[in-house]
Order: C-alpha cells, then sequence, then structure tokens
C-alpha cells in the first residue's frame, strides 16, 4: 500500500496555518531564523497542539515527518 503523498501547504493546513504559497514564505521569512539550540516544536510560536502535532509525527515516523523536517530546515536557513 502506498504511503499519502503530502506537500508543504498540507502541512500547514493540518497546523491550522495559511496554505498558499505566499503565506508559507511570510511564516517562514517572520520566524527564521530559528536558533540552533530551540527544537522546532519547542518554538514559542506554535500553539500547544501544533507543538505537539509536530512531536508526535517525528516520534512515529508518521508520513508527515518528512514534512516536519523540510519545515524545520527552511525555518533554520539564514
Amino acid at each position: 500500500m502506498e504511503q499519502p503523498v503530502h506537500v508543504l501547504a498540507d502541512l500547514f493546513a493540518q497546523l491550522g496555518l495559511e496554505n498558499d504559497r505566499r503565506a508559507i514564505d511570510a511564516f517562514i521569512r517572520a520566524h527564521a531564523p530559528l536558533h540552533d539550540s530551540v527544537k522546532l516544536a519547542d518554538a514559542p510560536f506554535w500553539t500547544e497542539a501544533q507543538a505537539a502535532f509536530l512531536r508526535e509525527q517525528l516520534a512515529v515516523d508518521a508520513d508527515w515527518a518528512e514534512l516536519v523536517d523540510q519545515l524545520n530546515a527552511a525555518l533554520r536557513a539564514r
């Protein structure tokens, strides 16, 4: 069985955030660079529910994990 394929816009929608390209770019610009000492899910801009979702997806290596990693990398780019 094939795993679902998600794109970054889907992750933003799952997090309850605006998910068009402009909104995603604006979010990343507003919150980057995330300091290396801060885990993505511990960043102060997430709600408790968003942070829990991010942690869970990484912990269980869910199909969202790759996108969480992509978002993490984008927020750390300088």
